[in-house]
Formats: C-alpha cells, structure tokens, sequence
C-alpha cells in the first residue's frame, strides 16, 4: 500500500503559464532520488494544487532522506521499490528525473497512451521569465556556474547600491538592463528550482548547470521552448558511456545547449566556447556565422595577473573556470575591479579539489566530484609538489589510459580502491614511465606493517597500492605522506560500488582525514 504523509498547511502556487495548470490534475513524479532530485518537482506539484505521486525502484530505507523532506504534504502517495504502468495510466502529466533514459519503457508506454511526459527543466524553461545562463561541461561546470553566480551577484550588487546603480550595459544590446537578482541553481545540486519561480522576476538572472541528461530533456520538448538566453561550454572528455555508448553520442546531447538557442538578430543568444578545448574550438566555428548568434571564445591565458593574485583555487583548470565565468560576467558589463574585488570571497565547492586539512605539513584534497579520469587528470596537474591520489571506483566503462600516464608522471604513489582499481593500476603498468620493477601491485592485508614509513618513493618510481576500503586508503596514504606532500582523493570514477554519491564519499574521506589531526 503506498504511503502517505500528513500535511499541515497546502499553499497554493501561482502559475503563470497555463500549459501548467496543476490544480486537480494527478503528476507522477518518475524518481525521487537519493540525491532528492524529485523533491522540489514534488513540492511544486503539490502547491500548485495537483494530486502528486512518486515512483522509484529504490527502497523507503534508501530514500529515506529525500522522503523526509516532503513530511509535511499527507497526500503525496509513494509507490517505492518498483514502477507500475497503472501509475502512468492514471497520470495526466509524467515529470521524469534526469535520471531516467529517454527511452526508458515505462516512459514510453506512457507516450504511446497519449500522456504527457515532462521534466524538471522542461518546466523551468516553459515558466520562467527571467534570462537564463546555461553552462555545461564534462568537468568544471559546477565550479564555473558558481563563480559566475558570484562574480554577477558580487558586481552588480554588493549591498551598497541603488537599483539605478545596478544598470548594467550589455555588450550584445544598445539598452540598458536593470538587473534585480541572481539566482543559481540546476545540476549543481542543494538549490530549489521549482520552488523559486514565483520569487524569480522578468529582470533577474538565473545561472543553471546544466547535464547532458537535462540537456537532453530540454531538446525533447525543443519546439515548446528555446535554449538559454547566455550559452557556455567547459569541455568535453568522454563522460557517461555506460548511458550513450560513444563519445560522439555524449556530444551531441551537450551540443543541444547551443542548437536550441533562439536566434535574433535584435537580441542574439550568445554562445561561450572553450578556446583549449578541441571540440569547443570547433564548435565556435560552426555557430560563429549564425545570424542572431553572438560567439565569444575563452582561455584560462584570458585571466590577467591582476586577478589572478586575487584568486585561490589551485591549477590551470580552476583558471580556465575562472576565465569561463569573467566571460559571462563581462558580457553583463562587470568591470576588472569589480572581479578582482569579488574573487577573495569565493570559496572552493565542496568535494571540488577541497581543502579539508594540513597535518604535519601534509595538504590533504577532497575532489570526490572528479568522477571522471579527465577531471582526476585536472586535478594531479593542479599540484607540482608530490602527490599522493586516492582513485578508483564504480565502472561507467571509461578508458583510463591517459589517467594511467598522468599518474605515473605525477604522482609518488596511487592508492586504488573499488571495481576499477585493478584497470587503473593496469592502465599505470601499461604507460611508457619508468616505474620501479620491486614496487608490484600489492594488496593491503591486516598484516601489512604500516608503521615502516618508506621515504624512497620519489615522482615516476611510484607505488601502486589496491586496498578494499577508503579507510585503509586514508590509512597508508597518511603512512607514506611526508612533510611538503599532497594527499588527493580524486577519484575518476563514481561512487555507487561502495558509497550513495560521491558526496558521501567526499565526507567520509574528510572524516577520515580529521580524524588523523586529533
């Protein structure tokens, strides 16, 4: 029997679209989430007045988190552990997570009966009024969406000014705009979207990370609505392969943001490109003659020293972010100062190349979110001091040979966990360096001495440890760190062998680390 929950109060939302019109119609939100992706989906739906229910094939225990975020609405009714096609036949409107492929069955059974199948960023995109700046990427894009947040939220409004103050000149328009807001929110996870519409005006700027999965939604209901008003791409390294097969099918979801973009002449969407990146730089090129299009290129070279000083994320990567964002925030009229003034309040997002501690001169990362080897990759080249990584993980079919290659140039040793540690010590094994031939792969065993500290292992004569668990990483990593070391989870692969998310990954990491200092 499905649950139900008793709500204490049931506002109602205000819809401005009536292609959305909920009140009295039954919604299926199709995945809930660990994550609680279908959280703000739920409680838009039951404002807006419809009656709500939300299939997933995980458990109650394993949603146990984004269940008791909805405690207070009785009526939603969750149907949990497996999907049943009555529930999409009595539905009026599907909303779909990311999540789910597009040609999952059930969704498909639900088209074949005429039903209407939709999802979070659809909505979003029907309903709101304000301009939307769109950025995705393989790696970066969290980062990237963030700092350009903060960048617009730190020039055109830093508390002081008058709403005449905020006018800011547009390179792409004659006119001024009157800027009220900034609103950051999408695949960068913890923020409303839904919920936030009837607070999000016509003059606001609304900043969205976008996923190829979202990406991909949007370009299913593409003749109801137009890409992001502002379009910007990081790069693209083979990401997500166990859902399109081919890097070429990973491309071409991401090149929907551009493709679907409205084009006009007296108010262009502009499209960002990644000058470093191959795909990126061809892509400038194909869109940059398009009529009512305005084309802007960027490089991490962009950022003058000037603001670099006043930036602390470590590595090219983090600059080239940077670069990515000034873009963004020029291209709305921010000035050099303005940015510099803003950046020394910008915090690194956790489980992004995070400093969690330093102990006994030792720097120890949680880039948890590196879930891909390119991102890994970005990251050893983030540090020129001896380096120490955490990797491995759960298998999403990518390659790791470049990631083999950059580990043994860079890293004193890889310490290996999860379903793809024996590929990546392979992939380590398998490169040109020079690697000491009395440092196998071992695995670690209750009998290993780790109180004989090594301190012979120099960079490219590196170690390559496969250990069964994060805390016997953090373990050996801390017996084989010395003074002036970095010790780096990154791990270029997902979490799901071992941990719920990579969040959770990035927290026991931490945990582990502080644990060490006390």
């Amino acid at each position: 029997m499905p649950q139900r929950y008793q709500a204490t109060h049931n506002t109602q939302y205000a819809i401005r679209d009536t292609k959305h019109d909920f009140a009295g119609k039954t919604i299926l939100v199709m995945g809930l989430g660990r994550f609680g992706g279908g959280v703000d989906v739920a409680e838009f739906a039951v404002r807006a007045g419809a009656k709500v229910i939300i299939t997933d094939l995980l458990t109650k225990q394993k949603l146990s988190n984004s269940i008791s975020q909805l405690g207070e609405f009785q009526d939603i009714e969750f149907h949990l552990g497996s999907h049943d096609e009555a529930d999409f036949l009595q539905a009026d409107i599907i909303i779909a997570n990311p999540a789910v492929p597009l040609n999952n069955k059930f969704l498909q059974f639900a088209r074949s009966h005429n039903k209407c199948v939709t999802s979070q960023i659809g909505i979003f995109f029907q309903l709101c009024h304000a301009t939307i700046i769109g950025i995705t990427g393989a790696n970066g894009k969290s980062t990237t969406a963030a700092l350009t947040a903060h960048l617009l939220r730190g020039t055109m409004d830093d508390g002081r000014r008058t709403t005449e103050d905020r006018r800011q000149k547009t390179e792409d328009r004659n006119h001024v705009v009157s800027i009220e807001n900034v609103w950051l929110s999408g695949n960068i996870g913890n923020e409303p979207l839904l919920t936030t519409l009837n607070q999000i005006k016509a003059n606001d700027l609304v900043v969205l990370e976008l996923s190829s999965f979202q990406i991909e939604q949007l370009a299913e209901i593409q003749s109801a609505v137009s890409g992001p008003k502002v379009a910007l791409l990081t790069n693209l390294t083979p990401n997500h392969l166990d859902r399109y097969g081919t890097f070429e099918n990973y491309c071409a979801a991401k090149e929907n943001i551009f493709k679907f973009q409205q084009l006009d002449k007296n108010n262009p969407a502009v499209s960002i490109f990644n000058a470093e990146d191959k795909i990126s730089a061809e892509w400038f090129e194909k869109y940059k003659k398009d009529p009512g299009r305005i084309c802007i290129k960027f490089s991490a070279d962009d950022v003058s020293q000037d603001i670099r000083d006043s930036f602390t994320l470590p590595g090219r990567a983090n600059l080239s972010n940077l670069a990515a964002a000034i873009a963004i925030a020029k291209h709305f009229g921010a000035e050099d100062n303005q940015i510099k003034n803003a950046l020394p309040s910008f915090k690194a997002l956790p489980h992004r190349l995070e400093l969690v501690a330093e102990i006994a001169s030792v720097r120890w990362y949680n880039d948890s979110k590196a879930t891909t080897p390119q991102g890994a990759i970005t990251a050893l080249e983030a540090f020129d001091q001896p380096v120490i990584i955490i990797a491995g993980g759960y298998d999403k079919h990518l390659p790791f040979d470049e990631f083999g290659w950059k580990i043994a140039e860079k890293a004193k040793a890889a310490i290996l966990i999860g379903q793809t540690a024996p590929q990546i010590a392979d992939a380590i094994r398998n490169t040109k360096m020079s690697l000491r031939a009395e440092q196998p792969v071992l695995s670690l065993s209750k009998e290993s001495n780790l109180n004989k500290r090594n301190t012979q292992y120099a960079i490219r004569n590196m170690r390559i440890e496969i250990v069964d668990s994060l805390v016997e990483a953090v373990q050996l990593a801390n017996h084989l760190a010395e003074s002036g070391d970095v010790v780096l989870l990154s791990p270029a692969c997902a979490s799901y062998d071992m941990f719920e998310n990579y969040e959770q990954r990035g927290r026991e990491f931490t945990r582990l680390v502080q644990e060490l200092s006390s």
